[in-house]
């Protein structure tokens, strides 16, 4: 690995784009730090001290940036719901899904849709960080004694650093190595890393350190099997005429990944059962209060969150799979093509075999995103950890992911100029 990234440095575009990418990177960081304008002192100093689930979710996918009330507390997960949404609606809304087969002129209005809906929802939920602020609700007056004034300049600021935050991540995407978005949301998990580390070790319990070595790596060998896992379906071309020229035909496959989904499904679950404890913070009277009493019982945590939870994240996985993966679509590019898979007729039994596969794939690794998602849950409770201590298994699943994807798209730029690249093969 150390002499690939050596090929790669020696390479003077690679060069450039590993370069460009940290400096994108770098500059996210910065914006993590800078406050937010009209906040009490107090609030700059300590930021918010009431942490739960809520917050610790914003915490963990900005960098830390929501607790200590920077520009970009808001991070760019607005965006990532945006382009979630729009990817659905491309596929329900005939319209969007004849931009979708217009090719690269109908992908960038698809793009400038998302970012218009990116917006608007950044605006939303800066409005409601500001009333969150100015209600005191994380144990600090962060907007004390503030006016109007105050209040649009702080909504203004932070509709502003997503919007720039996406700017960041497409300028990677363009001109930098990966996928900006991603690299930005992982940048930001990590930089959360060493804080917990510390934590531990000042805890001075050596058996927990050791305990939590040993599941990370399991967790992070489960994941990276899991995501490079596929099953291959045979694939055999007839021989045809094309011209005057007959075309061999041959054999190649079809593969089908385990994990189509990602980690979107855990991000929609995780949404949708925040959704009671939002409204019960927002609504205030405590446990007193119908919405008050309905948030606590879905603590996170709690047996009533996992069981819903885990039950969500196998229902959103099939129906992201499906969204993917055409079985129908797919049997009749084959017919098309000419291509058969052996011992299965072209057309509709093609479709019920691969609908059969799919559906089997796809239970698997379902199961394997909703354990994924609940495992760190059930850590902290036995260990007894403190919440958000432990790294979540979704926060380990996108870096993981967003990483192997970076090593691939290095090794085939790598490859492209005849350098040896990180993967061996055999």
């Amino acid at each position: 690995m150390l002499g690939a990234l050596a090929n790669a440095w020696r390479v003077p575009d690679l060069r450039q784009k590993l370069l460009f990418t940290a400096m994108m990177i770098a500059l996210y960081r910065l914006g993590a730090f800078v406050p937010l304008p009209g906040v009490s002192e107090q609030a700059r100093e300590s930021g918010l001290q009431n942490t739960n689930a809520v917050t610790g979710l914003f915490s963990a996918f900005t960098g830390g940036a929501f607790n200590s009330l920077s520009v970009f507390a808001l991070g760019i997960m607005p965006y990532i719901t945006a382009a979630i949404v729009m990817q659905l609606m491309t596929v329900a809304i005939p319209k969007l899904q004849e931009l979708s087969r217009e090719g690269e002129t109908g992908q960038q209005k698809i793009t400038q849709y998302t970012r218009y809906f990116t917006l608007a929802l950044a605006f939303i939920q800066s409005i409601a960080m500001t009333l969150y602020l100015s209600s005191g609700a994380g144990g600090v007056a962060a907007l004390a004694g503030a006016g109007p004034v105050d209040y649009f300049l702080v909504i203004v600021t932070l509709t502003t650093g997503v919007m720039l935050t996406m700017w960041l991540g497409e300028l990677i995407s363009q001109h930098g190595l990966g996928n900006g978005i991603s690299l930005i949301i992982t940048a930001a998990i990590i930089s959360q890393a060493p804080r917990a580390i510390q934590s531990l070790i000042e805890g001075g319990n050596v058996t927990v350190i050791i305990i939590l070595g040993i599941l990370l790596l399991l967790v992070v060998t489960a994941i990276v099997f899991v995501n490079e896992g596929q099953r291959r379906i045979p694939i055999t071309y007839a021989k045809k005429q094309v011209g005057r020229r007959m075309s061999q035909g041959g054999t190649t496959y079809l593969p089908m990944k385990v994990n189509m989904a990602g980690v979107i499904p855990i991000i929609f679950a995780s949404s949708l059962m925040l959704f009671p404890v939002i409204l019960g913070q927002m609504a205030g009277g405590g446990t007193d209060s119908l919405l008050g009493r309905v948030a606590a019982f879905f603590e996170p945590g709690s047996i009533p969150y996992l069981i819903p939870f885990a039950a969500l994240i196998i229902m959103f996985t099939y129906f992201y799979t499906a969204v993917q993966f055409n079985p129908v679509e797919h049997a009749d590019n084959l017919k098309k093509q000419g291509g058969y898979i052996p011992g299965i007729r072209p057309g509709e039994p093609t479709a019920l075999y691969l609908n059969g596969v799919l559906t089997r794939l796809t239970l698997f690794g379902a199961i394997f995103l909703a354990a994924v998602a609940t495992l760190p849950y059930a850590i902290t409770g036995t260990l007894n950890l403190p919440p958000g201590l432990f790294i979540g298994g979704t926060s380990i699943l996108i870096v993981v992911g967003v990483s192997l994807d970076f090593l691939r798209q290095l090794e085939s730029q790598l490859m492209m100029r005849n350098y040896e690249g990180f993967l061996k093969k055999r």
